[in-house]
């Protein structure tokens, strides 16, 4: 699955995109983000809270506890206001 990040997320991670390969443990979008929690400081760092970070399966914007499997991409992005 590609992962994609944007704005401060990725400035946090470090990268604007990677490709993941989480455990079959890992089911839920709300599961791949405490696995990615846990790969080190930078991504500690861009997912320290929770309600700070927006998901979206495939291009489809997406809530936490919505299942990763047979995604080809996932972003993670900062809430957005309208302008």
């Amino acid at each position: 699955m590609k992962a994609l990040y944007f704005a401060w997320v990725r400035e946090r991670v470090g990268l604007a995109e990677e490709e993941l390969a989480p455990p079959a443990s890992v089911a839920t979008i709300a599961e791949l983000i405490d696995w990615l929690r846990n790969r080190g400081e930078n991504y500690a760092a861009a997912f320290g809270d929770d309600r700070t970070v927006r998901a979206a399966l495939d291009r489809r914007h997406a809530k936490p506890h919505e299942r990763i499997a047979g995604a080809r991409e996932i972003a993670f992005f900062p809430p957005m206001t309208g302008g």
